[in-house]
């Protein structure tokens, strides 16, 4: 006989058991979980986590409510309600969760899973929209354009090493920021790959590769060889003479994809996003831009492509073939 393990059955359980648990002894119990959950969740999503759960205190304060769980699901369906239209409805999603994990840190059941809360969220999404905001595409053309006005100074060497790994390796800002000097893997052809210790699909370190062009190679070795890195130095730093060799912080790629490009509406995810639409425009197959962009579903590509692929798509070929003359 086939036995099913049913995990709503067991959570009710062990909240049930815990409900029963001494004061003291549940404290003692709250306060552990919050240990393992830091050195659990990566820093990032920890600091998220606070964010949402002081801006939440915060709203309840206005609101001449509590914020300590448990937390009624009537306050939090006005909450969301609140949410909508100044807040993607991803972004509403990602401070839900927040507010589950406030209670599963308190072993008690979650308010987001009640119906007038799923309510909420729909009622949101059907009146503003369930789009996500998507990173405006940098494509590989202007990333070239804009590392070939780049001069011979350090500050330039160091952008121009920054913008090749962005442009070729379709990596996210974490993991750019993350490269070290022996990450860069050389191969016969001129390019490299790059070693990607850990990233946003893969907490856990397995490690993944990413590509990186022959020219990008020269540019990151020539800042490597200027900088006068180690082996275990960080590949992008400050570019300053005897400055501190430290990783480069995340919204520091950001900024340095706008200063050179000229564009104030990029940012350094505009490089994945652009690398995604100008390999749909060359005709790569989905399975080929997964590979390359470490992505475990089609999903997240797929979104990125949609203008493209719509501009590929057999009705745009069919009316291209009339404009032409062709029946």
């Amino acid at each position: 006989m086939k036995l099913v393990f049913d995990r709503d059955a067991e959570r009710n359980e062990m909240l049930s058991a815990l409900a029963r648990t001494e004061p003291n002894k549940r404290q003692e119990l709250i306060a552990e979980y919050r240990r393992r959950s830091e050195a659990a969740f990566a820093p990032e999503t920890f600091r998220n986590y606070q964010m949402v759960i002081r801006l939440f205190g915060e709203w309840c304060v206005k609101q001449g409510q509590s914020p300590e769980p448990p937390i009624e699901p009537r306050l939090l369906a006005r909450w969301v309600d609140e949410m909508g239209g100044k807040l993607a409805a991803n972004s509403i999603q990602t401070r839900l969760w927040a507010i589950a994990e406030l209670h599963r840190s308190h072993f008690l059941p979650s308010p987001t899973r009640h119906r007038l809360v799923d309510l909420a969220v729909k009622g949101v999404k059907r009146k503003y929209g369930a789009a996500s905001r998507q990173a405006p595409p940098l494509s590989k053309r202007e990333v070239i354009e804009a590392i070939e006005k780049l001069g011979p100074s350090r500050q330039d060497r160091r952008d121009a090493a920054a913008l090749w790994i962005a442009t070729d390796s379709w990596c996210r800002a974490s993991e750019i920021v993350a490269f070290k000097v022996k990450d860069l893997i050389r191969t016969d052809d001129g390019s490299s790959v790059l070693y990607v210790t850990r990233s946003k699909t893969d907490p856990f370190g397995k490690g993944a590769y990413a590509f990186l062009s022959a020219r990008g190679t020269e540019a990151v070795l020539h800042w490597i060889d200027m900088a006068k890195l180690m082996f275990d130095d960080p590949i992008l730093t400050k570019s300053q003479l005897h400055a501190k060799i430290a990783p480069m912080h995340p919204s520091s790629l950001s900024r340095i994809m706008k200063k050179r490009t000229g564009r104030s509406d990029v940012s350094a995810h505009s490089t994945r996003v652009g690398g995604v639409q100008d390999a749909f425009k060359i005709g790569c197959d989905i399975s080929s831009i997964m590979v390359a962009g470490r992505w475990t579903s089609p999903e997240m590509p797929a979104r990125y492509g949609r203008r493209i692929r719509a501009s590929h798509s057999a009705a745009a070929d069919v009316s291209r073939a009339h404009e032409n003359g062709s029946n």
